[in-house]
C-alpha cells in the first residue's frame, strides 16, 4: 500500500483517516479496545487499523500484544470473520500475559462499516463530538476532537513550543510575527504559519473548546489584542508567557480596556508546571504539560459544579392515557430516559420537580440517584418548578451553574449536554440549545442568574430569563433530540422515530 502510516497514532481522527485511505486500496482491518481490567495502557475506545499486508496505524498496548493483534487481523481479513480475543487474565493466550496484572478485551472487525467510519472521522475533523457504533460493542464510544493548541508570539519560544506540539501529534495553529519569524518557520516545515500584520487586524478567531492558546509576546500592544480576541472565543485555556509583575501589568490593561475581571481571570501566568524556566526548549516542556493537565480536567469532570435540574412536575393533561412520564418508550418509562443522563459524571447535585402525588414518578427518579423536590403550586406554570428547584440547588455550597432539562424530552445525548457545557466561559450568563432561530432546552444557566430564574412567574420557562441576559451563546440541537411528547400521538411518532 502507499504512503507512510503514523505507526503509534493514538488519537481516533488519525486512526480512523487511515483506515479510510487503506480502504481504497483494498481490505483493512479495524480494532477497538472494547473493555479493560485492572492496569491498562490504552482506554476502551482506542483503535488500531491493519492492513492485508501487516501495516498497522495506531496501538492497543505498551507493545505486548500488539503484534499478534496484527496477526490476529490479518488472519480475521483473509477468512472475513470478527473476532473477540481476551489479553491478560482469563485469556487463552497464556503465553501472552499482561505485565500490569489487567486484562483487555478487543473487537477485530475485517470490514467494518466504512459509511460510520466516515461520518465519524469527518465529524472529528469538523471539531465535533462523534460517536461510534459497531457490531460487537455493548454501547458506541463517543470521542472528542483533537487538542489543538494555538500560539501567537514570536521568537524562540514559539517555535519550540510548536516543535513539541507538532512532534506531540496534536493539532497546532502558529501566528507569528511577519519577518524574520515566519521565515524561520517556514524553514523548519511550518508552511501554514500565519503572519501577524497589526494589532488591529488578527486573524479571525476559530478556537473552540478543544482549543488551547498560549500568548508568547513581551510587547503591551499586541499582548492586550491577542488576549482579549482569546477570551472572547471557547478555549479551554488561555496562558501568557511573563513574570507576575508582567502579569500584573497585563491584568491592569485588560481591566482599562473594560473587560471584566471574571474574564480576565481565565489568563494564566506565569505559564508551565515547572516556575522560571529560562530556555525555550524548557519553557516549552512545562508549558505544554500544564496544557495537557488543564485539558485532562476539562475532559474528566466538566460538572463537578453543575448541578442538574430535571422539570418533571407537569400534569401531562393533554396525554389521554395516563401519566405521558411514565409511559412505555422503548420498554422504559419516557422518564427513565432523561433521568439516565450523565448517572456515570460526577455533579454538583440532581434535583427532580415533582407535584404532589405523583408518586410513580418519585419513586422511579429516587432509585436512580435523584433528589425529588415537590412543587405544590405546579398548576400556576412551569416558572413554580424553577423556583422550587432553583431553592433546593442554592442550599448546595459550590455550585456554578444549573443545567435545566424537561423530563419529556427523552432523546437528548449526552453529547449534546457536553456540548452546552462547553460553551458555557466563566462570564457567559446561559447557553440555551436552539434549533434555527428557536430557543428550545435544554439550557444551562451561571449561578449569576438564579435570582432572575426564581423571579419568573405562570408558565414561562428560563427562555424569558435567557433574553434578557446580556451574555449568551447557543448550541444546535439535532432534530430528533429535540423531540417533546405532550400526547398519545407524540408518543407514537416517537416511539417510530427514535435515534439510531
Amino acid at each position: 500500500m502507499s504512503g507512510s502510516a503514523p505507526l503509534y497514532a493514538e488519537h481516533p481522527q488519525d486512526v480512523l483517516g487511515q483506515w479510510l485511505a487503506w480502504r481504497q486500496e483494498g481490505p483493512v482491518a479495524l480494532v477497538m479496545v472494547a473493555s479493560t481490567e485492572g492496569g491498562s495502557v490504552r482506554a476502551p475506545g482506542a483503535l488500531m487499523a491493519v492492513s492485508a499486508s501487516g501495516q498497522k496505524c495506531g496501538y492497543i498496548s505498551g507493545g505486548c500484544v500488539d503484534a499478534d493483534v496484527v496477526l490476529q487481523a490479518r488472519q480475521s481479513i483473509e477468512d472475513g470473520k470478527p473476532r473477540s480475543l481476551r489479553y491478560g487474565t482469563g485469556s487463552p493466550f497464556i503465553d501472552m500475559p499482561l505485565p500490569c496484572g489487567g486484562a483487555i478485551d478487543m473487537i477485530i472487525l475485517p470490514d467494518a462499516d466504512a459509511t460510520e467510519i466516515r461520518r465519524c472521522h469527518d465529524a472529528l475533523v469538523a471539531r465535533q463530538w462523534a460517536y461510534l457504533s459497531l457490531p460487537g460493542l455493548d454501547a458506541p464510544f463517543c470521542y472528542t476532537p483533537k487538542l489543538r493548541i494555538r500560539i501567537a508570539g514570536r521568537g524562540a519560544d514559539a517555535l519550540a513550543l510548536a516543535r513539541l506540539v507538532r512532534a506531540s501529534g496534536y493539532g497546532l495553529s502558529l501566528q507569528l510575527r511577519d519577518g524574520e519569524d515566519i521565515e524561520e518557520a517556514r524553514r523548519d516545515g511550518f508552511m501554514d504559519a500565519a503572519a501577524l500584520q497589526s494589532p488591529d487586524s488578527l486573524p479571525g478567531l476559530t478556537d473552540d473548546p478543544w482549543t488551547a492558546f498560549i500568548l508568547m509576546f513581551h510587547d503591551p500592544d499586541w499582548e492586550a489584542a491577542l488576549l482579549k480576541q482569546a477570551l472572547s472565543g471557547k478555549a479551554f485555556y488561555v496562558g501568557a508567557v511573563g513574570s507576575r509583575r508582567t502579569q500584573e501589568r497585563r491584568r491592569a490593561r485588560l481591566a482599562e480596556e473594560g473587560l471584566p475581571a471574571i474574564r480576565i481571570d481565565r489568563v494564566r501566568g506565569p505559564i508551565g508546571l515547572v516556575p522560571s524556566m529560562r530556555d525555550a526548549s524548557m519553557l516549552a516542556v512545562s508549558a505544554l504539560a500544564e496544557i495537557i493537565a488543564a485539558y485532562r480536567d476539562a475532559q474528566h469532570n466538566p460538572f463537578a459544579q453543575t448541578a442538574v435540574l430535571l422539570l418533571a412536575a407537569g400534569q401531562s393533561a393533554r396525554f389521554s392515557n395516563g401519566d405521558k412520564l411514565l409511559a412505555d418508550l422503548d420498554g422504559r418509562a419516557v422518564l427513565s430516559h432523561p433521568a439516565s443522563l450523565l448517572q456515570d459524571t460526577p455533579v454538583a447535585a440532581r434535583i427532580a420537580v415533582v407535584s404532589p402525588g405523583q408518586e410513580g414518578r418519585r419513586h422511579l427518579l429516587q432509585t436512580t440517584g435523584w433528589q425529588t423536590e415537590e412543587n405544590p403550586d405546579s398548576a400556576a406554570g412551569q416558572s413554580t418548578s424553577l423556583k422550587a428547584g432553583i431553592a433546593a440547588i442554592r442550599a448546595i455550597p459550590g455550585v456554578e451553574r444549573v443545567l435545566i432539562l424537561l423530563a419529556d424530552m427523552p432523546f437528548v445525548s449526552e453529547a449534546h449536554l457536553s456540548a452546552l457545557h462547553r460553551a458555557m466561559a466563566p462570564e457567559t450568563d446561559a447557553v440555551m440549545s436552539s434549533m434555527g432561530d428557536v430557543l428550545c432546552p435544554p439550557a444551562i444557566f451561571s449561578a449569576r442568574t438564579f435570582d432572575p430564574l426564581s423571579n419568573i412567574s405562570g408558565d414561562a420557562g428560563a427562555k424569558k430569563v435567557f433574553n434578557s441576559l446580556s451574555i449568551t451563546e447557543t448550541v444546535s440541537i439535532p432534530e430528533d433530540e429535540a423531540i417533546d411528547i405532550d400526547t398519545i400521538e407524540d408518543l407514537a411518532r416517537a416511539a417510530s422515530a427514535q435515534p439510531a
